[in-house]
């Protein structure tokens, strides 16, 4: 039987936005969201949100959510996550499920480890969707080209490929979810920074700098995720649209 465990790692003091996993959206603060849309994935064998923080770990108790509490020094949500893998040995895949994403759905995650469900064993997943053009010059839309087997050849804030002919290419808008096999979670958290990780500012670079496969998952479309304050204001206007429609 394969065990999925998703891990929901949520910090308390983000730099651009103190206190996020706590912000409320409609009814329930954004970390609820997260993890009512992870516990409804058939996929995960188990939901937990990982922090440090005791405001965070109270509010996810009060909502019936399962916490564990992790060390504070880590440098990203994915070494947050590795932690907390290591008290659930009966797993053999691993998804870092991003606190920042409320909108995130059961198909997105399911179609994320799929290929665990289809009894391969990666070493990591990650998921992306067709990129529209007005994406494709924005720094805040990640790209990402695959080769032929959907395995990722580079992730980039800059639009590539660079069209010098006329074509189509295989760059996809990466979405910041990721799933790992038990034994690779392990290395990853032992890997050093990378140089294309530091320049991009993107984590996932340290895994092909070196020399691990990421296989890229598609989806159909991206979800609106909470960055910034007035990315807030756009979720809370875009449920409020919902409620007027229904």
């Amino acid at each position: 039987m394969m065990n999925i465990l998703a891990v929901i790692p949520a910090r308390y003091n983000s730099q651009r936005f103190p206190g996020k996993p706590l912000v409320r959206i409609d009814d329930r603060p954004m970390v609820q969201w997260v993890y009512e849309a992870a516990k409804r994935c058939p996929a995960f064998s188990q939901v937990v949100v990982a922090t440090d923080s005791t405001a965070i770990a109270d509010c996810v108790r009060r909502f019936g959510g399962v916490v564990e509490m992790t060390r504070s020094d880590h440098q990203t949500g994915t070494d947050r996550v590795a932690e907390v893998a290591e008290r659930y040995p009966e797993m053999t895949a691993i998804a870092n499920v991003q606190g920042d994403q409320p909108f995130v759905t059961a198909d997105m995650l399911t179609q994320l480890v799929t290929p665990y469900l289809q009894g391969e064993s990666p070493d990591m997943t990650t998921l992306a969707c067709p990129l529209h053009e007005e994406s494709y010059n924005d720094p805040n839309a990640v790209k990402v080209l695959c080769d032929r087997r959907d395995r990722a050849l580079y992730f980039s804030r800059s639009p590539i490929p660079y069209y010098r002919n006329a074509g189509s290419a295989p760059v996809f808008h990466h979405l910041g979810l990721y799933a790992f096999s038990r034994n690779f979670l392990a290395k990853y958290a032992q890997l050093t920074p990378t140089p294309l990780e530091h320049c991009e500012g993107l984590e996932q670079l340290r895994v092909l700098e070196h020399g691990y496969a990421i296989v890229v998952c598609q989806t159909q479309k991206a979800v609106l995720e909470i960055n910034t304050p007035s990315d807030l204001l756009q979720a809370q206007a875009l449920i409020a649209q919902t409620v007027v429609k229904q």
